[in-house]
């Protein structure tokens, strides 16, 4: 049973949203900077990308750092604990690329029932 507070579907959650995975997994090789982020990532809007950095710090795992400078500058690096999603990540994403055509065919195959 998964329970609201159970360790695993929080683990689920985390990862449920489709960008959180992928901003982290943008963040591996270090700090960036939102604009460098979005041409990164493609596809993801400004709103949609700040919405995840600030869920992602929200959870601890990524730090979000203000330079005093004009303009003024911003980076976002992961934090201990969100290197330690990348090896899920990596794992997740190898299954993808092995069985992404057999999930594709059986929805090519599926048929709702009457």
């Amino acid at each position: 049973m998964f329970l609201a507070d159970c360790q695993a579907r929080l683990a689920f959650d985390l990862m449920a949203n489709t960008w959180n995975a992928v901003v982290v997994w943008s963040l591996r090789h270090g700090p960036r900077r939102p604009g460098r982020l979005r041409e990164e990532i493609g596809g993801i809007s400004v709103k949609v990308l700040t919405e995840t950095l600030r869920r992602l710090e929200f959870n601890g795992l990524v730090e979000r750092r203000a330079y005093a400078e004009a303009p003024p500058r911003v980076e976002y690096e992961l934090t201990d604990l969100g290197r330690s999603l990348l090896a899920p990540i990596e794992a997740f994403g190898e299954w993808a690329f092995h069985h992404a055509d057999e999930v594709m065919a059986a929805q090519d195959r599926y048929e709702p029932a009457p």
